[in-house]
């Protein structure tokens, strides 16, 4: 083998390959041919494949593309700092709008992003609503109790225990994660979101269950009110589904709303508020 196989440079063999396919040969022959010339200093028949290729899409440089990458120029601190404050100025700018902004390419920013300002997008996290201070202690309380009195007995507690909940549920699309998605540094926490309680359309759902899933679940008519009658309505109706399921009573479990702390009797049913369970007589 002569030296100067060693020097048939990428160029050189580029200019080959495009001679050999303007004669009209394949890939494969053209690769033997240059394997039997250059033997272990010939390109792989990937390469070989892959600049016919190129060729054929109307690119007949012997020149090598730059190859991309990020000059070191662009990690200046100046162009850290400037993404930096953009993303400060607006946690929910897309990286798409930086690059917009300075002009640099996508993979630029998001690089400078995640290694030199060491920032991730998160999607904010739902909380159940903003309690004070005397709820939050309520709460404390009555989950005390009825930890007490699962611990006194596990099944029996589970098998009898009834819950229950209102929610609205609205006409409308709420904001979806990826749209909620804001820049974080890394070990900063979730941001948070209280759901929004004022929006046009919606109905009261409320929703009874147990550990076997849901026994009622009901829809408040348009222009009527949950008052302590419609509220017996209900629990008559649950009464009736639960009817032989257990023979101490039931363990149920709802909050403090005031048509639920009215004391109507309900024969059998142990009530819960938010200070724990109760008996109504």
């Amino acid at each position: 083998m002569s030296s100067d196989a060693r020097d048939f440079n990428n160029i050189k063999t580029r200019a080959v390959i495009k001679f050999f396919f303007l004669q009209g040969k394949a890939p494969k022959v053209i690769h033997a041919i240059l394997k039997e010339t250059l033997q272990e200093h010939a390109p792989s028949y990937a390469t070989v494949k892959n600049w016919v290729a190129q060729i054929k899409r109307g690119d007949f440089s012997t020149c090598e593309a730059p190859c991309p990458g990020r000059p070191k120029t662009v990690t200046t601190p100046e162009i850290i700092d400037e993404i930096h404050e953009i993303i400060l100025e607006d946690r929910r700018i897309s990286d798409k709008s930086i690059v917009e902004q300075l002009g640099i390419p996508r993979e630029w920013v998001g690089s400078i992003i995640h290694e030199d300002v060491d920032m991730r997008k998160l999607s904010v996290k739902w909380v159940r609503k903003c309690l004070n201070a005397d709820q939050k202690r309520q709460w404390c309380q009555s989950s005390e109790q009825h930890l007490e009195f699962f611990r006194r007995d596990p099944y029996d507690f589970l098998s009898r225990l009834v819950t229950m909940d209102e929610t609205w549920l609205y006409h409308y699309d709420p904001e979806t994660r990826q749209q909620s998605l804001e820049w974080r540094h890394s070990g900063s926490p979730r941001p948070k979101k209280f759901r929004a309680q004022k929006f046009p359309g919606k109905v009261l759902a409320s929703i009874f269950w147990d550990q076997d899933g849901i026994l009622l679940f009901d829809y408040l008519p348009k222009g009527q009110t949950i008052n302590v009658e419609y509220y017996s309505s209900l629990l008559v109706q649950l009464k009736e589904i639960r009817r032989g399921k257990v023979t101490k009573g039931v363990l149920f479990l709802h909050d403090n709303a005031p048509a639920h702390r009215v004391p109507v009797a309900y024969p059998g049913i142990l009530f819960g508020g938010g200070a724990g369970f109760n008996k109504f007589s």
